[in-house]
């Protein structure tokens, strides 16, 4: 267990080589460990968080390194308690998310061969997801602004918030659909439909 709330392993120094050593060690060098699959012990919370606009602090210091940030998000698991950890193969360490944990900054529509809409999202750490059964859109109103807050699922319980540019695009592909009896307005991809709002809500909030 590590002194003062600090992952020995994880602690100031940020041991990266010994990290990423243990990380290929144990995922044989794929590019998504099987975070799921550990169940290592928890031992203390880091002094690192991952702010609302997608930059990860170290120390109230932001990480600059892009291929840093992707190492330290390979290893990223949100557990059953609601809360956000680096997991290795043999320990655990609580960090800070200020919302998601990703951002989606890309959005490519394209076509199954039956015709259905396929939305395509990149995040901000180089994940490919396709809207979907097993990567659902879900949507928010942030009550200061009233304003549109996509989420996509990324893997287990990490979800992208969808950036703001790409949500007028996404919102743009939307359409109104009757949803158990009730108009909606909802996104489409894989043949399912991700409602936003019933359609007369939508229609108050037009200017």
């Amino acid at each position: 267990m590590a002194e003062s709330g600090k992952s020995k392993a994880f602690g100031p120094s940020l041991d990266l080589p010994g990290l990423q050593a243990m990380i290929e060690r144990a995922d044989g060098g794929r590019t998504a460990p099987p975070v799921d699959r550990w169940d290592p012990p928890f031992c203390g919370d880091l002094d690192m968080e991952i702010a609302a606009d997608g930059t990860w602090l170290y120390l109230g210091t932001p990480i600059g390194r892009s291929a840093l940030v992707k190492l330290f998000a390979s290893v990223l698991r949100k557990d059953a308690d609601g809360r956000s950890y680096l997991v290795t193969p043999v320990e655990k360490v609580g960090i800070r998310v200020a919302d998601a944990p990703f951002l989606a900054v890309e959005m490519h529509r394209g076509e199954r061969r039956d015709g259905a809409q396929v939305l395509t999202f990149r995040t901000n750490v180089g994940d490919l997801v396709e809207a979907g059964p097993d990567h659902p859109l879900r949507f928010e109103i942030e009550p200061e602004t009233m304003g549109v807050k996509p989420y996509l699922l990324v893997r287990g319980r990490l979800e992208a918030l969808v950036t703001r540019a790409v949500t007028y695009d996404l919102i743009g592909l939307g359409g109104h659909e009757t949803v158990d009896g009730r108009s909606m307005f909802v996104m489409r991809s894989h043949a399912m439909a991700f409602p936003l709002m019933e359609s007369a809500a939508l229609e108050e909030m037009a200017p």
